[in-house]
């Protein structure tokens, strides 16, 4: 997914898989 949305997305999951994590 290289749209702007795609970029979004992935990477308020990365922030949502991060605050898991912690």
């Amino acid at each position: 997914m290289a749209t702007k949305n795609g970029r979004k997305v992935l990477a308020a999951r990365r922030a949502k898989g991060r605050a898991r994590l912690s």
